[in-house]
């Protein structure tokens, strides 16, 4: 979900600088804008025992619709309209703010600033990469997207397992394959990649901004795990 088979780079082909700036901007903007919104659903949830307590008898089918959600954004990107689009990811972010806001209520709150900041700070120093690096980032990007759903497999045997130090090594892999996601995504972005597959800028900055919204989504969720220490 995090690749696509089209890069102009490889071509020798560029986009404009004054392109490649609006539309980091825009992707930027427009994921800040989800994770705000992700952020105070989560609060309201987090803070909120009678919430907690509703919304963790819809956590399943919650994620189910997540899934469904992103795959229908980046499906229809150029089919819809951006508003319909903008719309749905911000539905997306709300929902997401539910699901979390039931994962933070399980931690101390030192363990969740703690892990925001510090994904904060691997995010920002990825994306820098990202933008800066003139390494093709193309064939390590594609790996980590693989490697996600190993984790993902690894992760539904831990559930089984319970085993500690198989979650805390789970966590790790977690952090080092979003970090390099990031990288990878902002660098499809200065390269004209999601450009070369929707129809205008705007559209493009919506597909980019969910993408990086779930690179930061997840290494947030790995890096609480990994300071989560005791929970509540």
């Amino acid at each position: 979900m995090n690749s696509y088979p089209i890069n102009p780079s490889r071509l020798g082909v560029r986009p404009a600088p004054a392109l490649v700036q609006q539309l980091l901007i825009g992707a930027f903007g427009w994921m800040g804008a989800g994770l705000a919104l992700t952020a105070a659903v989560t609060y309201l949830v987090a803070t909120n025992p009678a919430m907690i307590a509703s919304v963790a008898t819809l956590v399943l089918p919650l994620v189910i619709g997540q899934v469904i959600l992103a795959v229908v954004i980046q499906a229809a990107i150029n089919k819809v309209s951006p508003t319909v689009s903008l719309g749905l990811f911000f539905i997306y972010a709300a929902t997401m703010g539910l699901t979390i806001g039931v994962v933070v209520s399980h931690y101390p709150g030192a363990s969740v600033t703690a892990a925001f900041i510090s994904s904060a700070a691997m995010f920002g120093g990825a994306a820098v990469f990202g933008i800066t690096t003139k390494r093709d980032l193309s064939g390590l990007g594609g790996i980590a997207s693989m490697a996600v759903i190993g984790l993902i497999v690894a992760m539904v045997v831990n559930m089984l397992l319970a085993s500690s130090p198989l979650g805390w090594l789970i966590s790790l892999v977690g952090v080092a394959l979003f970090t390099i996601l990031t990288a990878y995504d902002v660098q499809k972005i200065t390269s004209g990649q999601y450009a070369a597959i929707t129809s205008t800028a705007e559209r493009a900055s919506i597909v980019a901004a969910l993408h990086l919204y779930l690179d930061f989504v997840n290494l947030f969720l790995f890096m609480l795990r990994l300071f989560g220490g005791s929970r509540r």
